[in-house]
């Protein structure tokens, strides 16, 4: 790979010169006495995000040398248990001898006794909160997810682990991506004991970074900054076990790090519904069941490295295997007015197969200190494989209108290829700067579907219709956009940016539905459901922006003016082409003000345009559900919205109290909404097509008056007298989504007033537990049918509890209490779903463990959820693993090399 990757990038070379990088040397020593410092932690932050980009311990003598580090602006900072933090700020343009740096102690002594400092709790920065790691107190296999959920701002929603609201988009380790951007898969191959610090902010891209103008594209992300002695080593765990019901599991992890080099291979199988390999198999995971028996396999690998001193590479592959059988049933209230009370209640099984490949790298090439070149390839495959069976009533209040048999047989396959290459180049004169940037993607779609239906229409007379069919859709697609971009610095604080992109979509979609016979034969082509269409969207963008900057406030403001065209081609079966200019000015404006080192207040205002897809433009009939047809609208719009974003963090090192809030508003319009016609007599939609009465047509169409409004807040603090940490979270959210039913437009109002608390333990790593619950009160208002406006209310509550007892004995609870209220008759259940274990701790450090898990204790889970839309009000129910026993074992991993002490080695464990 990395021969091929010199070929194709063979004119680099000749722009190529020995890279600008140099050293850093420095010595500690204790300030009291001027004794050499040996084993404190040097770390080198990168000045404008905080992010850690070298790091080393000092050796006997208390020197220390931080290699290959390139020309910018730095903060070094020095750590030590006990002991004040020291920073210094930094310009490394040359090699540098800092000198010595001394040590405070951070704790007093009287009459012999010692009052040491706790651990401080973490730090802010401009944009970037830190955490130290020490201040949280885990069990000894705890794993990075279980750390990072005890810290101020964190939690898992539905499954997701949030950060201030937001969730996290990916996870560094060291700086370097770790399995790109598969969040549970990282923190779950990271055990919590090799954890230095974890850092959390808010990522610009790639141009982002280079030019110094924000974009707007940001991903909130974590990076793990790893222990210094934890770098040159082997670790990870395993795990086995069998239960009644042929119930099964056996995964592993296995981490080889040797500092730069790290290689991450983790693999799993089961069928207790397990999605990722966690580090506690008793652990509930995701606070929503998953949905049907799931039986996965899956395999992964990360490796990142340095080719030589300009080439630094970071890869992740993934396979997943995974079946599942789910059975599901729904009910659902439409809100025409004069519908008489019109219902639809549908009941599924669906046996699914899907096999998944999925690869993500990332290839940097330093050409020299000013020139850089960064290739990211990711590529996906996918095959789904689906047998599923439903049955669909739709019924009013004078009685049934319809009914609906349906069985399916399905291979679906999609394969995408996406790359992203840019240039950069800094000139001499500081903040000038030329980028340029190519984005290519290519995705191909293959469905192939065959499908039996009797439908039975009452209304005027019972009328029985049979269907045969079998489905062929071929869609491919290719995309490109290129950009360059140019900076010249303004006067002593300003900056100006002129940029310039162009950039194609082109999708071709087919799709082909043929009549069978009882063998499956194909009879004829149904030209009123078959359909060959193309679409093309050509973009240009020219844009303008300034920033300025100080010591503590950066203003950024920009304008693009956009000249697009889309290009709608149908050759079959009638032919017709349309195509329409759409121009638009797309302004921004940015705000960051540092109040103070630990305040910082956020303000981000910009306008974006989204084109149609293929799906929503492609005008076929799919019939899939006789009851529900579909179909596109190749007259659809570009929509524009307007975005704001107010954020403000604080964090307080001396009390350890956080607060974070932020207000956030779109408002769009030419959205893309769905028109829903509900026939009252039958309608001829076309040749052989005919919406009976009671069934529904749904259409693309553009509609103006969405806005939403959304505002959170988060309050953090540690409880002295009891070592835990307290977490206060809420919010107001209010949609106003506009739909068309029946011609009529109906706008749906939505309100969420959501509240929760959290309490994380912080006492031993004997004993440790996490206890939240969540409270949300939903109002919803129909303006056309009023008489379905509702309220409802959902609380979730979790305890999770780890204690280790007498002789290494480990007792596990994790409860999950769901309460649901104002939902449809049959749907207000509330569940008590309770897993518990106990253990013994084995061998030498307590690597390994016995333990007997039973899940579902109480026989009480299920899955129900409530979805709204601008047509209907839904509840849903899925079948989900119930109640299972399991004898598991498992093994820790822990070896590490040259540069542990066998001090440090006994410490991690006692």
């Amino acid at each position: 790979m990395k021969y091929l990757l010199y070929a194709v990038l063979p004119c680099l070379y000749l722009q190529s010169a020995m890279a600008q990088q140099h050293t850093l040397k420095g010595q500690v020593r204790s300030a009291s006495d001027s004794i050499p410092f040996p084993n404190a932690t040097i770390s080198l932050l990168h000045a404008p995000d905080s992010l850690v980009i070298r790091q080393t311990v000092t050796h006997s003598d208390g020197t220390f040398e931080l290699e290959e580090v390139e020309d910018g602006e730095y903060v070094l900072r020095v750590q030590y248990l006990g002991y004040e933090n020291t920073e210094q700020p930094l310009e490394i343009n040359d090699d540098i001898n800092i000198g010595t740096l001394y040590l405070r102690e951070g704790s007093r002594f009287l009459d012999e006794i010692t009052i040491t400092r706790r651990p401080p709790v973490g730090k802010q920065r401009g944009d970037t909160t830190e955490f130290n790691a020490a201040a949280f107190q885990t069990m000894k296999d705890a794993s990075a997810q279980n750390l990072i959920e005890k810290m101020p701002g964190m939690a898992s929603e539905d499954g997701n682990l949030q950060a201030q609201g937001e969730n996290i988009a990916q996870i560094l380790v060291d700086g370097k991506p770790f399995f790109g951007t598969d969040v549970k898969a990282a923190l779950q191959n990271l055990p919590a004991e090799i954890i230095q610090s974890i850092q959390v902010f808010d990522k610009l891209s790639d141009e982002a970074e280079a030019s110094g103008f924000d974009d707007g594209e940001r991903l909130k992300t974590i990076n793990i900054v790893t222990k210094p002695n934890s770098r040159k080593g082997l670790f990870g765990k395993s795990s086995a076990g069998y239960g009644d019901s042929e119930r099964y599991m056996a995964g592993a992890s296995v981490n080889a790090f040797n500092e730069g080099q790290r290689l991450t291979i983790t693999g799993l199988t089961n069928n207790i519904n397990a999605v990722d390999f966690s580090a506690d198999a008793n652990s509930q995971g995701e606070v929503r069941p998953q949905n049907g028996i799931i039986n996965t396999n899956r395999i992964g690998l990360n490796y990142t490295d340095n080719w030589g001193e300009k080439i630094a590479i970071n890869a992740s592959y993934l396979f997943n295997h995974r079946k599942n059988f789910g059975e599901s049933s729904l009910f659902r209230e439409y809100v025409l007015p004069d519908s008489d009370g019109q219902r639809y209640t549908e009941s599924s099984t669906n046996t699914r197969r899907n096999a998944a490949h999925r690869f993500n790298m990332r290839f940097e090439y330093q050409i020299d200190s000013n020139n850089r070149i960064l290739f990211r390839p990711n590529f996906s495959a996918q095959n789904d494989k689906e047998n599923s069976f439903f049955t669909g009533n739709t019924l009013a209040d004078p009685g049934p209108i319809n009914q609906t048999e349906n069985r399916r047989l399905a291979d679906n396959s999609d394969i995408d290829f996406n790359s992203r290459l840019l240039y950069t180049r800094r000139f001499a004169k500081r903040g000038r700067s030329m980028r340029l940037g190519l984005v290519t993607g290519n995705h191909k779609n293959d469905d192939d579907a065959d499908r039996q239906a009797e439908n039975v229409f009452f209304d005027p007379a019972e009328r029985v219709e049979n269907i045969s069919q079998q489905i062929v859709r071929t869609r491919k697609g290719f995309d490109w956009q290129a950009n360059a971009a140019y900076t010249e610095p303004l006067g002593k604080h300003g900056m100006v940016e002129l940029e310039y992109q162009i950039g194609t979509r082109k999708d071709d979609s087919d799709q082909l539905t043929y009549d069978t016979d009882d063998w499956g034969n194909r009879v004829r082509l149904d030209t009123v459901l078959s359909n060959t269409f193309d679409s093309k969207y050509l973009t240009q963008e020219a844009e303008l922006g300034y920033q300025y900057s100080l010591d503590r406030l950066r203003i950024q403001v920009e304008a693009e003016f956009q000249h697009a065209q889309l290009k709608n081609d149908q050759a079959f079966p009638v032919p017709f082409a349309l195509q329409r200019t759409f121009r638009a000015v797309m302004p921004s404006v940015r705000l960051d003000y540092k109040i103070t080192d630990a305040k910082n207040l956020e303000f981000d205002y910009d306008a974006r345009t989204n084109a149609p897809s293929v799906g929503d433009l492609q005008a076929v009939i799919d019939n899939s559900n006789p009851l529900h047809l579909r179909t596109g609208n190749p007259n659809l719009d570009q929509s524009y919205s307007n975005r704001f974003n107010l954020r403000y963090r604080s964090y307080n090192p001396k009390t350890e109290r956080s607060f974070f809030a932020m207000v956030r508003s779109t408002v769009t319009s030419n959205n893309v909404v769905t028109n829903t016609t509900i026939a009252e007599a039958p309608i001829e939609l076309a040749e052989g097509i005919v919406l009976e009465r009671g069934s529904q047509l749904t259409r693309p169409v553009n509609l103006d008056g969405y806005w939403d409004l959304r505002s959170i807040f988060h309050y953090g603090l540690p409880i002295r007298f009891l070592p835990t940490n307290f977490n206060l979270h809420g919010g107001i959210s209010y949609t106003h989504r506009p739909g068309m039913i029946n011609d009529q437009i109906n706008a749906v109002n939505t309100t969420r007033y959501n509240g929760g608390i959290s309490l994380s333990s912080n006492i031993s790593d004997r004993i440790d537990f996490n206890i939240w619950t969540r409270s949300s009160y939903n109002t919803v208002q129909n303006s056309l049918r009023p008489t379905l406006d509702n309220n409802f209310f959902n609380q979730t509550t979790r305890i999770n509890f780890n204690w280790i007892l007498w002789q290494n004995l480990i007792y596990r609870l994790d409860v999950n209490h769901q309460l649901n209220t104002g939902l449809s008759e049959g749907y207000d259940n509330s569940i008590f779903l309770a897993n518990m274990s106990i253990g013994k701790k084995l061998l030498r450090n307590e690597r390994a463990e016995v333990s007997l898990n039973v899940y579902d204790l109480f026989g009480q889970n299920n899955n129900i959820r409530r979805d709204i839309t601008e047509t209907y009000i839904q509840d849903s129910q899925s079948n989900v693993l119930q109640r299972y026993v399991m004898l598991s074992f498992t093994y820790n991993i822990r070896y590490f090399g040259k540069g542990t002490t066998m001090e440090d080695y006994e410490n991690m464990y006692n």
